[in-house]
């Protein structure tokens, strides 16, 4: 990966955020958002990454210019999505980002466990997104065996030692306090750090998601919060289609 020489294995950027102050929390960072996701999840905000076949709206080394030029201004960039390791050349990507002296974060639902496991060495920290118990994954992810592949990768961000806040969206078409709170119990068990629940939102997401919320939040599915867990009122995350 060469700046100014854009390769084939280069991932595919379909947008880029240059400040974000909540996609790594502490943290003042740049946001990649990578094309193609192998999930129809219920509330994704942004729904117009799934395709895979969508080209990029920006080559990686436009990245690698502007973090060449953000040295000493910014933490770190975060690789988001869609579901940044579908994509080979994530792996290369932060590596060369490390070595520009950036930390380098990561969102993930977990989707492809075998790519995790060999970027996490070369990953500051983690945010996980875990969707549900295992029998309800499907309600949310439309997938069927998406629930092994997103608790393998719980596993594996546990065991690296990387540093990791693993999200829980509550979506009321789905979740119920009881739920909510056996998966919590769940994730803590794995030895898991920081858990947080987040609000779904149905700003972005598809037609019909909305009218299915029905105004709802998580405070009508949750009404007494789990001991030592967070809340954050929005996904912990900018939306892309703002950022183009």
């Amino acid at each position: 990966m060469t700046v100014g020489n854009p390769d084939v294995d280069d991932p595919t950027i379909a947008g880029l955020v240059h400040l974000s102050t909540c996609d790594w929390p502490g943290h003042l960072v740049a946001t990649a958002f990578l094309q193609g996701c192998p999930w129809q999840c219920t509330y994704c905000q942004n729904p117009d990454l799934i395709d895979p076949r969508t080209p990029g709206a920006l080559g990686w080394n436009e990245v690698q210019n502007f973090l060449t030029r953000r040295r000493g201004l910014l933490d770190g960039l975060v690789f988001s999505g869609g579901e940044p390791t579908r994509q080979p050349g994530l792996a290369p990507a932060a590596q060369w980002v490390r070595e520009q002296g950036f930390g380098t974060g990561l969102h993930t639902a977990g989707a492809y466990p075998a790519r995790l496991a060999t970027v996490l060495p070369l990953l500051d920290w983690v945010g996980l997104d875990i969707k549900a118990l295992p029998d309800d994954y499907p309600r949310i992810t439309g997938v069927p065996a998406s629930a092994d592949r997103a608790f393998t990768s719980l596993r594996l961000v546990v065991d690296s030692g990387v540093d990791h806040e693993i999200r829980i969206t509550v979506d009321p078409t789905v979740h119920t306090a009881d739920h909510v709170h056996a998966l919590v119990q769940h994730v803590r068990a794995t030895g898991a750090g920081a858990i947080v629940l987040q609000e779904a939102r149905s700003t972005g997401t598809r037609p019909g998601y909305a009218d299915a919320l029905g105004g709802r939040g998580l405070r009508d599915v949750v009404d007494v919060i789990p001991e030592g867990v967070s809340v954050r009122t929005s996904t912990g995350q900018d939306r892309m289609s703002a950022h183009r």
